[in-house]
């Protein structure tokens, strides 16, 4: 599907105020930055912030979104008759990389520490695994039974959810407070859907 220049257009400012909220959030903590200091940064003006975000918090939690249309381009690149576990590991590889891992990994820290922030972060992980999902559901097409794109996505998500919340030992590049002695992230990857190909 292609997205016209405008729509890229608005996908970007809505990630460039995103990225300066999040930056924000993590030199200064939420609580001591405002609206008008996302802007600044940004370089937009408050008025293209209300169209794009409710709030701080809603913009910093929205810095994890980014990634998703991203997935889109290279699904869509890939062989149409690529079976679609192979298909989602190539997504897994590109898109989802540590740097963008070390994000979703602190923005989750940061909800813990700022209960306003949570709900956004709940809310964008919501909207990600829908949309990630209806994609995985256009590409697979009807080469596979209805039940097997939800209980391929929900094992792939339940799989990075776990390194993201500590509950496996996964060592991210550019992590603050990354353990070198951890799993890396390609190897969590190669054990996981070796798991999914072979049965857990």
């Amino acid at each position: 599907m292609d997205r016209g220049l405008r729509d890229l257009k608005r996908e970007a400012t809505a990630q460039a105020l995103a990225e300066a909220a999040f930056e924000l959030a993590r030199e200064r903590g939420l609580s001591r930055f405002v609206t008008a200091d996302v802007v600044d940064r940004a370089g937009y003006s408050r008025r293209t912030f209300a169209n794009y975000f409710s709030c701080k918090e809603e913009a910093v939690a929205s810095v994890a979104f980014g990634g998703v249309d991203d997935a889109t381009a290279v699904l869509t690149a890939l062989p149409a008759d690529l079976p679609l576990l192979d298909a989602l590991l190539a997504v897994m590889r590109d898109q989802f990389t540590a740097d963008t891992l070390v994000k979703m990994r602190e923005l989750m820290a940061m909800a813990r520490q700022y209960p306003t922030l949570e709900p956004y972060v709940l809310g964008v992980q919501q909207r990600m695994r829908q949309a990630a999902q209806e994609l995985l559901g256009s590409v697979a097409g009807d080469r596979y039974p209805a039940i097997y794109v939800p209980l391929l996505f929900g094992a792939v998500y339940g799989a990075v959810m776990a390194a993201l919340e500590g509950t496996l030992d996964v060592h991210l590049d550019g992590a603050r407070d990354a353990n070198p002695a951890s799993m890396d992230y390609s190897s969590f990857l190669d054990i996981t859907f070796e798991y999914l190909r072979h049965g857990l």
